[in-house]
C-alpha cells in the first residue's frame, strides 16, 4: 500500500510529542522502559533520498521500497507495511531526511521547526539573549563580540543564578592551574569590567557583591536560551 505526503510549507502546527531518546543511534527501548499503558506496535524508518540520487546509485524509489518489503517479509512474514513518498517544492533546499520527516509530520521535526521560528522572533527583540547552546550573546538583536573567556564568565554566573560567586571560585573554575595567564582574584574585576562594557546599558545584570564577588539575578531584559528542540521519538 502506498501514499503521498505533500510538504506545503516548512512551518506546521506541532503535534503532541512524547519524551524519548535523542536522534543518535541507540538500542531499541524494551517494553519495560515505556509507560504501562503503552507498548511498541511497529516502527517508522525515514529515508532521505531523491530520485536523482537514487538513479545515480542505479536504483529507484519504488525498487528500494520493494526490496525493503521483500526483506521484511522474509524476516517477519506477519508484518504489515505502508510506504509513503514525501514531496517538496523544487529548490526548497534542506537535507533530504529533514524534508521527509517534516513532510510526514514527524513530531520531533515539527517541534524543531517551531522552536527555530521562535528563536528567530526572539533574536529580533530588544534586551540581552544569552544563548548557552550556541555560545553567543545577543544585545538588542545584534551579536556581541564576546571573547571566549568573557562568555565563559557570564555563562558561569548565569547558570548559578541568584548565588554570589566568590572571585576565588571564578578563578579556579575558569582557569586551569597550568595556564600562562591565570589571573589573581583582583584581576577578575578587570574581566568583569570588560564584560560589562560590552553589555552596554545592560551592564547591571552582573551585580557586584562588595567584598565577596559577583552574582547574576533574573532580569526582565534577559533571556536565557539553554537549547531547544523536542527529542525525536526515534528509538534506533
Amino acid at each position: 500500500m502506498s501514499n503521498i505526503a505533500l510538504l506545503e510549507r516548512p512551518a506546521t502546527a506541532p503535534l503532541r510529542t512524547v519524551p524519548a531518546r535523542t536522534e543518535a543511534d541507540a538500542p531499541l527501548n524494551t517494553a519495560a522502559d515505556l509507560p504501562a499503558a503503552r507498548s511498541p506496535r511497529g516502527f517508522a524508518l525515514y529515508v532521505g533520498l531523491d530520485e536523482i540520487k537514487a538513479a545515480e546509485a542505479g536504483v529507484s524509489l519504488p525498487l528500494l521500497v520493494d526490496a525493503l518489503r521483500r526483506t521484511l517479509a522474509e524476516l517477519a512474514p506477519g508484518a504489515e507495511t505502508h510506504a509513503t513518498v514525501a514531496l517538496a517544492p523544487h529548490g526548497s533546499g534542506g537535507k533530504d531526511l529533514d524534508v521527509v520527516r517534516l513532510a510526514l509530520h514527524e513530531p520531533g521535526a515539527i517541534a524543531r521547526t517551531k522552536a527555530a521560528a521562535e528563536d528567530d522572533a526572539v533574536d529580533e527583540e530588544g534586551g540581552v539573549t544569552v544563548d548557552i547552546s550556541r555560545k553567543r550573546v545577543l544585545i538588542d538583536g545584534e551579536s556581541a563580540a564576546f571573547t571566549y573567556k568573557e562568555f565563559e564568565l557570564l555563562q558561569y554566573l548565569v547558570l548559578r543564578e541568584g548565588r554570589t560567586i566568590e572571585r576565588s571560585e571564578l578563578v579556579s573554575a575558569l582557569w586551569q592551574a597550568q595556564d600562562d595567564e591565570t589571573p589573581g582574584e583582583r584581576t577578575i574585576d578587570v574581566h568583569v569590567r570588560r564584560l560589562r562594557a560590552k553589555l552596554g546599558r545592560y551592564e547591571d545584570i552582573v551585580r557586584t557583591v562588595r567584598g565577596i564577588g559577583y552574582r547574576f539575578d533574573r532580569h526582565a531584559d534577559v533571556v536565557i536560551r539553554y537549547g531547544h528542540g523536542t527529542p525525536s521519538p526515534d528509538r534506533f
